[in-house]
């Protein structure tokens, strides 16, 4: 049914999510390394994954936009946090790499 189906995006939304926000914070930990290469490769993963999630939130905002509002759901909520933490950290990790970089290139 309808909600069954909600439930499935709210879940692929916290796992794309869930996943981004892990590839953000193992860029932060290879950028402490020094390990600028794949710390990058890592925020691209990431990135990959919050877009991933972006859009299936995209696709609810266009469906309630149209009148098609989903019922309140903490899973939805959940998703919502979820999308937000990932944005935040996503700039976080850029911003930590690129001062880790520059911390090395005025240490070297």
């Amino acid at each position: 049914n309808g909600m069954d189906d909600l439930e499935l995006v709210f879940f692929k939304m916290i796992s794309s999510l869930g996943s981004a926000r892990s590839s953000f914070m193992e860029a932060m930990a290879l950028a402490r390394t020094g390990d600028f290469a794949q710390a990058q490769a890592a925020i691209e993963q990431g990135e990959s994954q919050r877009i991933a999630g972006h859009d299936q939130h995209f696709d609810l905002l266009q469906a309630d936009a149209a009148g098609d509002h989903p019922p309140f759901s903490l899973l939805l909520v959940h998703a919502e946090d979820q999308l937000m933490s990932a944005e935040l950290l996503k700039v976080t990790a850029e911003e930590v790499l690129a001062l880790y970089q520059r911390l090395d290139q005025l240490t070297t």
